[in-house]
């Protein structure tokens, strides 16, 4: 039996995007219904569009690029924005996978794998950029040392961050506060 694989890209229960230069080049619906967009309204377009602003979009790329570059692949957690529709605007939990075409320039070509999380992890606070980019790395177990190499800022500066977080989530531990990111 043949596989039509333009239906399997169409119909997989996850969107996916395939991608030139870090612009979307092609998507299937489930991608479109996610960010609440029309297929004609995110091809062509820069990723840019689905990220709440343009410094973590900027930031992101910076940080995947020598890990796509070395790994081939690079998942994370992260919230983005609905691009239209009556969510638009809306920010998100979103696990994002994707693979580097040609490690030697990651951002050449690759396919990449959105999965939204809102269902079970709703964004419930107003959070700036870098509280959400430091949340998403105390989801993924590091420490504030971990977070600031990644990052490229202070430790104490991750620590400010966090303690942040903590009076916004109204949380008394980082252990309760991951644990109230995860929940919602």
């Amino acid at each position: 039996m043949d596989i039509d694989y333009r239906v399997a890209f169409d119909l997989a229960p996850v969107g996916l995007a395939l991608s030139r230069n870090r612009s979307i080049i092609d998507c299937n619906q489930h991608l479109c219904d996610m960010f609440g967009a029309l297929r004609e309204q995110l091809l062509g377009q820069s990723f840019q569009i689905l990220y709440p602003s343009a410094d973590e979009y900027e930031r992101t790329g910076a940080r995947i690029s020598p890990i796509l570059n070395r790994n081939g692949t690079y998942s994370d957690d992260r919230i983005m924005k609905r691009v239209d529709g009556r969510l638009k605007g809306e920010a998100f939990w979103c696990h994002v996978t994707g693979r580097a075409l040609n490690r030697q320039a990651p951002h050449e070509a690759g396919i990449w794998c959105f999965e939204d999380l809102s269902a079970s992890r709703p964004v419930k606070a107003e959070l700036t950029a870098r509280e959400r980019e430091v949340a998403a790395h105390l989801m993924q177990g590091l420490t504030s040392k971990q977070i600031g190499k990644t990052l490229e800022i202070s430790h104490r500066t991750v620590e400010i961050y966090r303690a942040r977080l903590m009076r916004k989530y109204q949380a008394s531990t980082a252990g309760d506060l991951v644990h109230k990111l995860m929940a919602g």
